[in-house]
């Protein structure tokens, strides 16, 4: 899994799994698109307008957490 986040277009991109060469996109609303594998499964959620999506609570940081572990890492978004 990798997040990436481009500042400049203010994109997340959640992929789930390895590069695939053909994708379908679902448009879910202005700024949500979920992309399907051939099989199917979800490839991907890309998130447009990135910052107000990922940080009203979270004040602009990524914060990933590993319940079984208990291990917390915040990343700055801003």
């Amino acid at each position: 899994m990798q997040l990436t986040y481009d500042p400049r277009h203010n994109i997340a991109y959640l992929r789930l799994q390895e590069k695939i060469d053909q994708v379908e996109t679902i448009r879910v609303s202005e700024e949500l698109h979920i992309d399907l594998a051939p099989d199917g499964t979800v490839y991907g959620i890309e998130l447009l307008n990135a910052n107000q999506q990922l940080h009203a609570e979270d004040q602009g940081k990524l914060i990933v957490i590993n319940e079984a572990a208990g291990d917390r890492r915040e990343i700055d978004l801003t």
